[in-house]
């Protein structure tokens, strides 16, 4: 049968993931199709990914989108990395930062030659050789440079995801975005292809389409209410299955960076915004009653609430297909790795950037579905093994969660992961995945892996040089991290100047 070509975009959904998307390939690929984004304001969005990573800045500038408009539009705050509390045991603490750690050589990474100065006996924590981290612990922030040409923080966001929904629709719908209120009824499937072809309104209207977006959040109403994909259960390796979320009031100057702090049966966020505070309570029902996690939520907050408490059911895994037939499910409707390391909306703006790369003008074909799949998997696999680290790493004893998780089986891909770092001190990065050779490092360490054997280059070097070395690296972050303006005194000007015509 031969293929129609593409000419007609339909995005059932709406929230963060649709408008993501229809913003992306407005700017795309919008001057040749047509796109059509169908969303009801009676139902509610999951609403709670209000943290993300350093992608989101590469997203806005593709878009064209000015960051200052961009934060005072969604009351955003400048995100430096996240604090791991008491995941390892109780009051013990690590920070992942986005930024570089020390300086490595294409021969050894940094970790190398840190711990060689730390068998010297002349290595501080490997958190002084991060400017991000001191920066984040010593509650300072600055966009860009300074006057005296230091280094650029790399950064990401706290924000409002319901009013980055609205954002983003406010910048779309103006590039040629139609979209169309109403509730759907029904998928419609075309008889001969099997492939959807229209959805059908309670009104009685029908969208058709030749591609078709699934922004339906877990539901899953095209690929998986009627296209059946299947998915994939990944509970066995990532056991937390509910989330308890809650505004409340800020208690305090912004923190430029996420807490996620570990408890009994799973652990809590905390975002902080301009106007208020992000608060969640991730948990595994098997090990934690609804009621309990209510009161431990409540009990643990900083400031009054501004909402009720949410609940959120999840099932941690992927669909067996993103790209089924003639549909590309995007967002949670595409599968979920539990809210850990904030990958939420970096995998819808990926997702999306790779359709209008692999945009199908010419018709949907097998090749490029292939492809397009294969990529989605293995930066999901690699985000998964990466998220499973931070439970399997942990010397939390007796506690029925935490032990499961450290005594279980874990994925070949990440056993694999852990057994070089702990015999050779060796991490990488590869192609197709999100986190950086220093993202690996901080948690490994962080979670309490020391290597047991390391390169030797830094044996080469000597204890005299790397002494110097590392002090001068420690000197050079902890001056320029004196010069950086308080974070909350950044966003507060930053927020005040106009935006430029």
């Amino acid at each position: 049968m031969a293929r129609r070509p593409v000419k007609r975009v339909v995005i059932a959904g709406g929230g963060t993931a649709g408008w993501c998307v229809a913003a992306m390939l407005a700017k795309a690929v919008g001057p040749l199709v047509q796109i059509t984004l169908v969303e009801s304001d009676d139902i509610g969005t999951v609403g709670v990914g209000e943290s993300t990573i350093p992608t989101a800045r590469r997203f806005h500038d593709l878009l064209g989108i000015d960051e200052r408009e961009f934060v005072r539009a969604t009351q955003a705050s400048f995100k430096l990395g996240i604090s791991f509390e008491n995941w390892t045991r109780e009051g013990e603490s690590y920070f992942h930062s986005f930024g570089t750690v020390g300086r490595g050589t294409w021969a050894a990474d940094f970790q190398h030659m840190w711990l060689e100065a730390r068998a010297f006996g002349v290595a501080g924590d490997i958190a002084e050789y991060s400017l991000e981290t001191q920066a984040a612990l010593a509650m300072k922030f600055a966009a860009g440079g300074d006057a005296k040409g230091g280094p650029v923080l790399n950064y990401a966001y706290h924000l409002d995801a319901t009013a980055y929904g609205q954002f983003l629709r406010r910048f779309a719908q103006p590039l040629g975005v139609e979209r169309i209120e109403g509730k759907i009824r029904s998928v419609r499937l075309d008889a001969e292809s099997g492939d959807i072809a229209a959805l059908d309104m309670e009104d009685g209207a029908s969208v058709e389409g030749d591609l078709f977006i699934d922004c339906t959040g877990f539901r899953g109403l095209l690929i998986e209410q009627a296209l059946h994909t299947g998915y994939e259960d990944w509970t066995h390796w990532l056991g937390t299955d509910r989330a308890l979320a809650v505004q409340t009031e800020a208690s305090g100057p912004a923190r430029p960076y996420t807490r996620a702090m570990a408890h009994r049966a799973g652990w809590q966020w905390q975002i902080p915004l301009q106007h208020r505070v992000g608060n969640g309570l991730v948990y595994a029902s098997s090990h934690l009653s609804d009621d309990e996690a209510l009161a431990m939520l409540k009990g643990r907050l900083d400031g009054p609430m501004l909402t009720d408490p949410r609940l959120i059911r999840y099932v941690s895994g992927t669909r067996r297909k993103s790209w089924n037939r003639n549909c590309v499910a995007i967002g949670l409707s595409s599968g979920f790795v539990e809210p850990l390391e904030s990958t939420s909306i970096h995998l819808i703006m990926i997702a999306v950037t790779r359709l209008a790369q692999l945009f199908p003008f010419d018709g949907v074909n097998d090749a490029l579905r292939d492809r397009y799949n294969d990529l989605s998997r293995r930066e999901l696999e690699a985000i998964r093994d990466f998220i499973v680290l931070h439970y399997h790493l942990n010397n939390r004893q007796g506690e029925s969660f935490w032990d499961a998780c450290r005594t279980m089986d874990i994925p070949e891909s990440l056993a694999a992961r852990i057994a070089l770092f702990r015999d050779s001190a060796t991490a990488y990065q590869a192609n197709d995945e999100l986190f950086r050779v220093d993202s690996w490092v901080q948690v490994m360490l962080g979670q309490g892996l020391m290597p047991q054997g390391r390169h030797g280059l830094g044996r080469m070097i000597g204890k005299e040089r790397l002494a110097a070395s590392l002090a001068g690296l420690a000197d050079g972050i902890n001056n320029h991290v004196a010069r950086l303006p308080e974070h909350q005194q950044f966003l507060d000007r930053y927020c005040s100047v106009p935006v430029a015509a």
